[in-house]
């Protein structure tokens, strides 16, 4: 049996982690009693003493965890932004390629992918890693999300103030500093992040990452069927699958995968100008699912063990 540690079990990510682990009978969770959790000396040896740490903390909460880990033996999973762009640790979205999914399973230090940018890295790397989407494109992307992204203070936010604009969605990220854009440009292979566009509205968890583009920016005559296949041919599930035409009488809700650990990726439009559609869950393939599934594949489990599909 694997001892599991969650660091920062009482947010969101590590509830959702939490939860999709109890049940398993081979896994152990170690805790810490709450008046030790923020205490190094207790922290360094609960984190030297397991298997598998998730760290689901803030940036730097996250890299002090990792400097208190002298154990070589411990795999860490972090789901924060502090190594996502790191060259010495694994990105965690198998789906991308047997090379992503190697480094995974024989990795000690895995970055869980931004929720956001699994989305947008979903529908563009296999367009650039084929070749029909040139590294110097220059794209945009708008992400709808729900508020639980923003954490227990954005969730306290929509569940107890009565503040009228909190019933529509409001965009954020307005300066083009979104902590997600170095993992964007960096796993897609693009030399520019795009111009983006992230939107918070009023359901809980759920998210719709779409990527415009005109024929004219593909190289090499692609076509829109030319993505189709290309999707077709590198995502066959069961966690992220191409499905075509998946919209909803004409719409496409965001919630459509609310509480699921899955990702439709879909493609619409026509042969002049095309929207590429991620949609999936913020909290599941975009944070606590996606770190499930990495800890599933260094493991030797099936990754979809005790996932929500």
């Amino acid at each position: 049996m694997k001892k599991v540690f969650i660091d920062g079990k009482a947010g969101t990510t590590g509830l959702r982690i939490e939860e999709r682990l109890s049940a398993r009978d081979d896994i152990e969770i170690v805790t810490l009693p709450d008046e030790l959790r923020k205490d190094p000396v207790a922290k360094k040896e609960v984190l030297n003493s397991v298997d598998v740490a998730f760290l689901c903390l803030p940036d730097q909460a996250a890299i002090e965890s990792v400097s208190l880990i002298e154990n070589p033996n411990v795999c860490v999973i972090d789901t924060s932004t502090a190594h996502r762009t790191n060259p010495d640790w694994a990105y965690g979205f198998a789906e991308l390629g047997s090379e992503f999914e190697e480094k995974i399973k024989n990795s000690k230090r895995i970055a869980v992918p931004g929720c956001h940018a699994s989305g947008f890295i979903a529908l563009v790397h296999p367009l650039v890693k084929a070749g029909i989407l040139p590294k110097d494109s220059l794209l945009s992307a708008h992400s709808l999300t729900g508020y639980s992204g923003g954490g227990k203070k954005m969730i306290a936010e929509y569940d107890e103030e009565a503040n009228v604009l909190l019933g529509g969605p409001r965009q954020y990220g307005l300066a083009q500093k979104h902590k997600h854009l170095p993992e964007m440009a960096k796993i897609t292979g693009l030399i520019n992040a795009p111009v983006f566009s992230p939107i918070v509205a009023d359901f809980y968890s759920g998210m719709e990452v779409t990527v415009p583009l005109f024929k004219s920016q593909l190289a090499n005559g692609a076509t829109i069927d030319t993505i189709k296949e290309i999707y077709k041919n590198t995502y066959k599930g069961p966690i992220v699958t191409y499905n075509e035409a998946n919209d909803e009488e004409g719409f496409l809700s965001s919630v459509r995968y609310q509480s699921r650990d899955s990702m439709s990726v879909e493609v619409y439009g026509n042969e002049d100008r095309i929207i590429l559609v991620a949609r999936y869950d913020n909290l599941g393939k975009g944070a606590s699912g996606a770190a499930v599934e990495c800890l599933n594949i260094v493991l030797g489990e099936e990754k979809t063990k005790t996932l929500v599909i």
